[in-house]
């Protein structure tokens, strides 16, 4: 009855969750190791469904280890006659390291938490007995390793669930989601669901991302080059603000009684058709060549008689194009990952792989530091208790309480994460009381302990295999394990048994009320933060001088709507607006972008007429406010204008494509800035 509300790959991942358990408690105590419940709840705190999400991990994790255990073996010895300032430098180490984990988003951030909460684990406990801190330092490390590499090996090699497997299949989902996006946009009627598909698709690439991460530690037999997926993160990424541009285009001529010439929709039914049946690799970069040709021969040319209609057809012919492009460069890179060999498919990709650069993310170092601050706070108080009231497992509890604050101070409220833990931990305990006192007496050899063990804990391994459960059943799986009696040998000391259970809840208590006082922002606020941070970056992209970095601007912003997006949800409201008013920014960033490069290689006198636009933006962006939306100032569109009268002149030959970018970049900043404006120039 249990087993049929789960699917065969829940089974098997509890099934090897078990088999790493027993496997480290087994070498644990083959080696002589004092507590080795530490190697076997350390094997379920590295469990991933996915071979190399566990073995990118691994590595960071012993060595974070290492690091923590220092740390302890120089402070507590040291400072052990100051409880005061060992307090204090226990708490500083792990604020430090939870600062550094927060801002790092990629497994080495593993490392610093280690660091952090390990030093935690050793340090506190050691405070009575500083002359044993070395050997409890070097007995930790070994039983956390221990866990670590079982969980490592197992997860990793033994029937293995790939991340290329996954990250293929999810390639291919996407790119046949991004077409037919693709395809609804050039059909030009947007609707509501049309914007939920496209804000989705950063979404689906910061997805790609996550799995990136762990591509180099995979194990399966041909593994993608990483560098291929930042690529195709790439292009895919330029599918957004090109389609909602195509779009946009699209609904403006025809709302103006204007729609696209005849030979204008005949290209784009033609593009549609090419979108919905994907041609073998030659035949595809045939027909888009022609695709691409056929456009720029629409395109009207840039010129004295340039009006408002011609513009939104450039734009629209141009954007189309660069449209046709950025697909069919996405699907050679998706032949060039299931290629089984380096060689690039196509000349193309090998142009691709050479612009591609490491990914930048959102950093938000002010919530890095509350989050430090708070944990440190949290270990000073409870360390102030612990010390004046003399508590023997006192240490016990700032232990918990310190470690909570760790592992959930990426959220903005962690309180809900820590409750769903203490629930856990009290099911634990009640198990573990069970096992304790009525059941592991009467087991004498280690195969009956491990029958006996089984189904608590494939039960628990299932569900920590579902995230809507993970909490509560990481919880019970600690909580249980640690306090059932897996030691080097059995011992049922109810006194021992009762004090650690107690320091266990009242520690995650505590943790709770702190958090809450120093820690929690909520979903609203972060919301706000990210939205001010896209803010003050495009401000900045207006005015610095340097060169425009394209990928990197976009890269950001996405990310920042994809942690946008479930910061929205979590509040109730439907979250269309912002993402959609995040995504009109990311369409400014783009056009700023070619009008900084276009000041860099044009004339003074280009320079000169697009400085006042890009002032203008940054002006715009770093006065708006969340709670007081603002639109542009007139001045702001009466510039734009007049650049556009510059760049819409006759010019001679080798001048017609500067200008022909400083229209397309203009028209851009104007339809998203400016949505409601009267048309630029006189209409026919």
């Amino acid at each position: 009855m249990m087993l049929s509300r789960f699917g065969s790959t829940e089974a098997l991942f509890t099934v090897k969750c078990f088999v790493a358990a027993m496997l480290a408690y087994y070498i644990a105590l083959r080696i002589g190791l004092t507590r080795p419940y530490w190697a076997v709840t350390t094997s379920y705190i590295v469990a991933q469904p996915l071979a190399g999400a566990v073995l990118s991990k691994a590595v960071f994790r012993v060595a974070g280890t290492v690091l923590g255990a220092v740390a302890a073996v120089v402070l507590v010895p040291n400072l052990v006659n100051a409880p005061e300032l060992l307090s204090l430098g226990l708490a500083l180490w792990l604020g430090l390291c939870l600062y550094i984990s927060l801002l790092d988003r990629t497994p080495r951030a593993y490392l610093f938490l280690l660091a952090g909460y390990t030093a935690s684990i050793i340090g506190f406990p050691s405070v009575e007995a500083p002359g044993a801190v070395f050997t409890t330092a070097a007995l930790r490390v070994q039983e956390i390793t221990i866990g670590i590499l079982c969980g490592s090996l197992i997860h990793g090699f033994v029937f293995p669930q790939t991340v290329t497997a996954v990250l293929l299949g999810r390639i291919e989902a996407i790119l046949g989601d991004a077409e037919r996006w693709s395809r609804d946009s050039l059909a030009g009627e947007s609707d509501a669901a049309l914007g939920r598909d496209r804000r989705r698709l950063a979404l689906d690439i910061n997805e790609l991302h996550q799995l990136s991460i762990h591509l180099p530690f995979d194990t399966a037999r041909l593994l993608p080059r990483v560098r291929t997926l930042r690529a195709l993160q790439a292009e895919l990424s330029m599918l957004l603000p090109l389609a909602s541009a195509v779009d946009d285009r699209i609904v403006e001529l025809r709302r103006g009684a204007d729609a696209p010439r005849p030979e204008a929709i005949a290209l784009i039914e033609d593009v549609r058709d090419w979108l919905r049946d994907p041609l073998p690799l030659a035949e595809r970069r045939e027909t888009a060549d022609a695709l691409i040709a056929r456009a720029r021969a629409l395109e009207p040319p840039v010129g004295d008689t340039l009006i408002w209609r011609d513009a939104l057809r450039l734009s629209l012919l141009a954007r189309l194009a660069e449209l046709i492009d950025a697909h069919r460069n996405a699907r050679d890179l998706r032949d060039q990952m299931r290629s089984p060999s380096r060689t690039p498919v196509t000349p193309a990709v090998t142009r691709l792989l050479a612009r591609t650069t490491k990914r930048p993310l959102h950093r938000d170092r002010g919530i890095a530091l509350r989050a430090a601050l708070g944990t440190i706070a949290t270990i000073l108080l409870g360390c102030i208790f612990w010390i004046g009231t003399g508590w023997a497992d006192g240490a016990g509890a700032v232990l918990i309480a310190g470690v909570c604050c760790a592992l959930f101070g990426n959220s903005d409220d962690p309180a809900p994460s820590i409750m769903a833990f203490f629930y856990g931990t009290i099911i634990g305990l009640v198990i573990s009381a069970v096992y304790a006192f009525a059941i592991l007496p009467r087991v004498t050899d280690f195969v009956t302990l491990m029958a006996v063990l089984a189904p608590p804990m494939l039960i628990g391994g299932m569900y920590l295999a579902r995230p809507a459960t993970l909490l509560v059943t990481l919880g019970a799986l600690l909580g249980g394990l640690n306090t059932v009696g897996l030691n080097d040998r059995f011992g049922s000391d109810f006194s021992a048994f009762i004090n650690g259970g107690i320091a266990q809840l009242v520690g995650t208590l505590f943790a709770v009320v702190t958090v809450g006082l120093f820690q929690t922002i909520g979903a609203d606020t972060s919301a706000r933060r990210l939205i001010r941070a896209g803010w003050r970056e495009l401000a900045s992209r207006s005015d610095s001088p340097g060169r425009p970095d394209a990928a990197g601007w976009i890269a950001r912003m996405l990310d920042r709507i994809g942690l946008l997006a479930p910061r929205l949800a979590a509040q109730g409201e439907d979250p269309g607006k912002p993402l959609l008013d995040a995504l009109t920014d990311l369409r400014v960033g783009v056009a700023v972008g070619e009008l900084k490069q276009l000041r860099l290689d044009g004339t003074p006198g280009e320079a000169a007429a697009i400085t006042p636009v890009l002032r203008g933006v940054g002006r715009h962006y770093r006065a708006l406010r969340p709670d007081r939306p603002a639109p542009p100032e007139p001045d702001l569109l009466a510039g734009i204008d007049t650049a556009m009268a510059g760049f819409a002149t006759s010019t001679p030959a080798g001048m017609s494509d500067r200008h022909r970018t400083g229209v397309l970049a203009l028209t851009s900043l104007r339809r998203n800035l400016f949505p409601q404006a009267p048309a630029y120039g006189a209409t026919p």
